[in-house]
């Protein structure tokens, strides 16, 4: 139906729209304290840089991306996250020629074909951070930073940081054989798809929902067992940077990516239910895998900006008021208009907010709407007004008038917000 948006969108109005505007507000003012510049990059790119960037193996890249050829026969992709296409964009201009590390921002459209459910949307948005240029686990504390600051101002109580290190391609390879030894001794009671990863990429058996398979991987050797020297030495550095800034954590050995560009620090932000408030993690792998010619270390997080609107209603966090509406500038006639809209524009251009009429309704009924949106004041002008050259500005909480020059309105205001 024409008048009913897709499954799994949402129409941005209202409380929504004005919840979004804080949380995007609130990221983009923590990015520029941090010195972490915004990029744009495309809605869409060529399928093969997700394949890549994300990975073939991934149920992103199997189940959800939205993929279509487009009218050159090209292969075309919705981007399913924000990292792949802020990597590629850092390749492409040539950003490793600038000082480093470069250090980005993006707030995008996502699309993951899936099943909706709170706080997750086929059309959804990200707010994510890549720092690019450097193998210091300070680039993760940073992240983590970050991250803790903005919960903290946002308001959310119920989420602690969870930290893991899955090492490099060195320490990796021994225990992925170890891994796979032991799952080879459960694998007829593994799920079909775990059956599967077990070969491909066995890492992946850790981080399966089915409830069978979670019994089976408990006992699992985990990768923070098989850390080679430098891998252990930067998961230390990391723990006592956090500590130094008391920034709790917990050590959870669940957490991994199960793609080969990820290394050391993985990390994500949990409720007491379980629930993720967004993760990130090292990629020093992931430049070269989508330009081999590069090899440059990169970290980041993503974190949706629905799911912070579910965490936020959830816990019964309310975000900061719209601005009220300083003004009401009721218009009393049509030879009133041009004079008081005058008066409007130029308080608006002081950065006042005010509104008016646009319907020509009685005095009455403006005076009924300036009431409805929460006018802070009224004001009317019609012919008596303009020919005097003055109005009484009335005060809807306390019904006061004061007498005002119609040049004056809009200094009155001026210091009257001071």
């Amino acid at each position: 139906m024409i008048t009913q948006r897709p499954k799994g969108t949402q129409d941005w109005y209202g409380e929504s729209m004005h919840k979004r505007t804080v949380i995007e507000k609130l990221a983009r003012d923590l990015c520029k304290v941090y010195n972490i510049k915004e990029i744009i990059s495309p809605v869409f790119e060529h399928t093969v840089l997700f394949q890549r960037g994300v990975g073939e193996t991934t149920d992103v890249v199997q189940k959800e991306m939205y993929t279509f050829m487009d009218k050159g026969d090209r292969s075309i992709t919705l981007k399913p996250e924000g990292t792949a296409g802020a990597i590629r964009a850092y390749l492409e201009n040539n950003l490793y020629a600038q000082s480093q590390p470069i250090k980005m921002f993006y707030v995008t459209p996502a699309f993951r074909y899936e099943q909706p459910q709170s706080g997750r949307l086929r059309q959804h948005h990200q707010f994510g951070v890549e720092i690019v240029g450097s193998k210091s686990p300070l680039v993760e504390v940073e992240l983590i930073s970050l991250i803790t600051t903005f919960i903290k101002k946002i308001g959310l109580k119920d989420a602690k940081l969870h930290i893991n290190s899955i090492g490099c391609a060195n320490c990796r390879k021994t225990y992925n054989e170890a891994l796979l030894a032991y799952l080879k001794k459960y694998e007829n009671q593994l799920c079909p798809t775990c059956k599967e990863r077990m070969l491909k990429n066995p890492l992946r058996v850790i981080d399966c929902k089915v409830p069978a398979c979670k019994e089976i991987v408990a006992n699992a050797p985990r990768t923070i067992e098989y850390l080679d020297e430098e891998c252990r030495e930067h998961f230390d550095e990391l723990q006592n940077l956090l500590t130094s800034l008391n920034i709790p954590y917990e050590i959870d050995t669940g957490i991994v990516r199960g793609l080969d560009y990820y290394t050391k620090t993985v990390f994500e932000f949990v409720n007491s239910e379980g629930f993720t408030l967004c993760g990130g993690g090292r990629y020093d792998n992931l430049v070269h895998e989508i330009d081999e010619k590069q090899d440059i270390p990169s970290a980041g997080f993503g974190m949706g900006i629905e799911r912070i609107i579910y965490f936020l209603e959830k816990e019964g966090v309310m975000v900061q008021p719209e601005p009220e509406i300083s003004l009401y500038m009721g218009i009393l006639g049509k030879e009133a208009k041009a004079a008081a809209y005058q008066i409007v524009n130029e308080m608006r251009l002081n950065g006042i907010i005010v509104e008016t009429d646009y319907l020509d309704r009685s005095v009455k009924a403006q005076m009924k709407f300036a009431n409805k949106i929460g006018a802070k004041n009224t004001v009317v002008i019609g012919a008596d007004e303009i020919a005097n050259n003055k109005a009484a500005i009335k005060n809807m909480d306390t019904h006061e008038q004061t007498e005002v020059e119609l040049s004056q309105i809009s200094e009155y205001f001026l210091r009257k917000e001071q």
